[in-house]
C-alpha cells in the first residue's frame, strides 16, 4: 500500500532549497528562535528534544517554543527515546499543540545519550529502528521526520536504515554526514548524504559543517539534497539563513546582493541575544556565563588573532562583557564580520568535541 502524500508546510520561497535550524539542546528555545527570526528565519524550526521515558511529560519550557512561537515559521517537535509505548503516548500529547510535525532524534552522539540506546545509539539496532519508526508513523497522522547520522561506529547499517525511511513513509530526512563515534572531529562525508538524496523518496536536508551561504550552495551541489540544516554556525552568524536564500536566488546579481554584516551589526546582535535570553530571576553571573558560551561561536569571525575571545572569556559581569564587545566591535564598526570562521580560532578550546542536542556548553550541528 502506498503512503499518503503529505506536503511540507509553507515557509520557503518557491523553487529555493529548504533551510532549517538544527535542534540544539539549551539553544533552540523560544528566545533563540525569536532572535533568529529577527535576522532572517529559516524555513523550519525544530525544538530541543523532548526526553521520553516512563515518567516523562513534555517539558513546559520546550512547549513554549511551540505554543508561544510567533516567528511565522513551522515548528517540529523532536523526541528522543526508545520505549515505543511512551513515545506513542508523547506523540498523542504533542498532537494537541500547533506543531508542524514530529521529529525523531537518531543522531545525538553524546555518550550519556547513546549509552541509553537512544539518539545516535539507535543506529546500532536496525530491528529496533524498524519497530520504532513504524509505530511512530502509525501514530502521526501528519508529518513525521527523522534526523540521523550515517552510522554508529561504522556505516554498515546505513542502507538498511535508509530502506526503513522509505518503508515507513518518512516525510523529511535530515542527515548529519558523520558517524556517532566520529563526533565532530572528522570531515563530513557528504557522499553519504548524496546517497541518501538519491535513495530515499522524501526530501533530504544536508547537515554538518555548513559554515556559510557559499558553503551551503556547494554542499547542495555536491549532495543533490533538498536543503540544508544549520546549527552552530547560526549561533555564530544569525544572518546565515537570509544570506543562504540570497545566495541561492539565482543569477550573477545574487552574488552581489548577499547581505554582509559589519561588526556594528554583530554588536547589535549580541545586545539583542542578551536581552531575549535573559530569564526572570536568573543571576547576572549565570546569564553572563551563558552568553559567553554563545559568544565562543560568534568570536570565531570577529578577529583572526582571537583577541575578542580572549578578553570576552575573562569578563565576569554584564558591564565587563559589553565593555569588551564595545572595544572590539565598535572601534571599527564598519569592518565586515568574517563570512567564515577564522582558521585556528576555536569555539571551545577545552572541549573540542561539541555535541548536538546535548548542551549549550558543547553544542553544534
Amino acid at each position: 500500500m502506498s503512503s499518503p502524500v503529505r506536503t511540507l508546510p509553507a515557509g520557503h520561497l518557491p523553487g529555493q532549497p529548504l533551510t532549517a535550524l538544527a535542534p540544539m539542546q539549551d539553544v533552540t528555545d523560544l528566545p533563540f528562535m525569536r532572535v533568529m527570526a529577527h535576522y532572517g528565519a529559516p524555513d523550519y524550526f525544530f525544538t530541543e528534544f523532548f526526553r521520553v521515558h516512563a515518567q516523562s511529560r513534555p517539558e513546559k519550557h520546550i512547549l513554549r517554543s511551540i505554543v508561544e512561537n510567533q516567528t511565522g515559521r513551522p515548528v517540529f517537535a523532536q523526541l528522543i527515546g526508545e520505549e515505543i509505548v511512551h513515545m506513542v503516548r508523547t506523540v498523542k500529547e504533542l498532537l494537541k499543540y500547533p506543531i508542524a510535525g514530529i521529529d525523531l532524534n537518531m543522531g545525538c552522539p553524546a555518550p550519556k545519550i547513546y549509552k541509553k540506546n537512544v539518539g545516535g545509539g539507535l543506529l546500532r539496532d536496525p530491528a529496533k529502528i524498524d519497530e520504532l519508526i513504524g509505530s511512530l508513523r502509525d501514530a502521526v497522522p501528519g508529518l513525521f521526520t527523522v534526523k540521523m547520522r550515517i552510522g554508529f561506529d561504522s556505516t554498515e547499517n546505513y542502507q538498511r536504515v535508509l530502506d526503513l525511511i522509505n518503508k515507513h513513509g518518512v516525510d523529511l530526512l535530515s542527515v548529519h554526514g558523520r558517524t556517532v563515534k566520529e563526533g565532530y572531529r572528522s570531515d563530513v562525508h557528504y557522499d553519504f548524504i548524496a546517497h541518501a538524496a538519491r535513495t530515499v523518496r522524501c526530501p533530504v536536508l544536508a547537515n554538518g559543517n555548513i559554515t556559510s551561504a557559499d558553503r551551503a550552495a556547494a554542499v547542495l551541489t555536491e549532495t543533490g539534497a533538498a536543503g540544508v540544516m544549520i546549527g552552530r554556525h547560526a549561533i555564530r552568524n544569525p544572518w546565515i539563513f537570509r544570506q543562504t536564500r540570497e545566495r541561492l536566488a539565482g543569477g550573477p546579481a545574487s552574488l552581489r546582493a548577499v547581505f554582509q554584516p559589519t561588526l556594528a551589526d554583530v554588536r547589535e546582535y549580541i545586545g539583542r541575544l542578551y536581552r531575549e535570553t535573559q530569564g526572570p530571576g536568573v543571576p547576572e553571573s549565570a546569564h553572563v556565563a551563558k552568553m559567553k558560551k554563545y559568544l565562543n561561536f560568534v568570536g570565531q569571525s570577529v578577529d583572526a588573532e582571537g583577541k575578542f575571545l580572549h578578553d570576552m572569556r575573562r569578563a565576569m559581569t554584564e558591564a565587563e562583557l559589553f565593555a569588551v564587545c564595545d572595544r572590539h566591535l565598535l572601534a571599527e564598526p564598519s569592518k565586515l564580520f568574517a563570512t567564515e570562521p577564522y582558521p585556528g580560532i576555536i569555539a571551545r578550546p577545552n572541549c573540542e568535541a561539541p555535541v548536538e542536542s546535548c548542551s549549550l556548553e558543547t553544542v553544534t550541528a
